[in-house]
């Protein structure tokens, strides 16, 4: 009997890849991966810090529905990476808080 792999239940072939800058780093991603999902593959698991108590945050529901992985995507504050697809040349950067200075308490 042969083992079916996903790729080949799916059909699917290799993505092409290209890097994207975090901070000081440069992470791979592949074609329709999410930021999150190539920052996770890097080994990268919190990019943002609660602003009441300065706490590290990453994914946790990776749907969109919370707020827990927000980032910086080239310049744009407050962007959910489990939703922001990756794209070849981007800029992301980790957040404190709510990524506006005016809205410090």
């Amino acid at each position: 009997m042969s083992r079916r792999t996903p790729r080949a239940l799916v059909g699917g072939a290799p993505q092409e890849t290209f890097t994207f800058r975090f901070d000081d780093r440069e992470i791979p991603a592949a074609a329709g991966q999410t930021v999150a999902a190539a920052l996770w593959g890097a080994g990268v698991l919190a990019w943002r810090t609660t602003r009441g108590t300065g706490e590290p945050r990453g994914v946790f529901c990776g749907i969109g529905q919370c707020f827990d992985c927000l980032v910086t995507v080239d310049g744009a504050p407050n962007r959910r990476a489990c939703l922001v697809p990756a794209r070849p040349g981007g800029l992301v950067t980790s957040q404190e808080g709510t990524g506006h200075d005016d809205l410090a308490v």
